[in-house]
């Protein structure tokens, strides 16, 4: 029987591109907004933000599908301790992005905290110094991602979805 929304277990191959996408779009933003003048950077750093809040916050819808998916699906040895470690690697970058993004938030409203705005270089080098800790947080991200992608399509962890389509008339 066909279903309009699949079951909470099956959404986590969906859900799971999200974060990567938008935390991985998210620092060339960056980039742009500190290389522009200070007039042109404001949009560029806040739409820099809101990809970072969505895709933190997507981080966690993709952990619990992710911990549903692990009770309809066949483990061997060989999946278990690869499905271990995708776990770990997934809880380590969600806990990573929503401190990058809780810090970039702050730093961007730093002018507004301290009563007065930062010097040019002081932004910008606070910016480079964030964008190094990120990078750090988009390799663990990769990482993670190509865990789960080997759990999928080398080990074969994966619950079968089938749909049945009502025929029409014996064709």
């Amino acid at each position: 029987m066909f279903h309009l929304f699949p079951a909470w277990n099956e959404l986590h191959p969906v859900v799971v591109h999200f974060p990567v996408i938008l935390l991985l779009v998210a620092p060339l933003l960056v980039i742009l907004g500190a290389v522009l003048h200070e007039a042109q950077r404001g949009p560029f750093l806040a739409s820099a933000l809101i990809l970072m809040v969505l895709g933190t916050s997507m981080t966690y819808l993709a952990a619990a599908t992710g911990e549903s998916v692990t009770k309809v699906i066949t483990s061997t040895p060989a999946v278990a301790v690869l499905l271990e470690e995708h776990r770990s690697l997934a809880e380590t970058t969600r806990e990573l992005f929503s401190v990058l993004t809780l810090v970039f938030a702050l730093l961007l409203l730093a002018h507004r905290l301290l009563k007065h705005g930062l010097d040019s270089w002081v932004r910008t080098s606070l910016i480079a110094a964030f964008l190094l800790f990120y990078g750090t947080g988009a390799v663990l991200l990769v990482d993670t991602a190509l865990k789960g992608s080997h759990l999928v399509h080398v080990l074969g962890a994966r619950r079968v979805v089938t749909c049945h389509l009502p025929s029409k008339g014996g064709r």
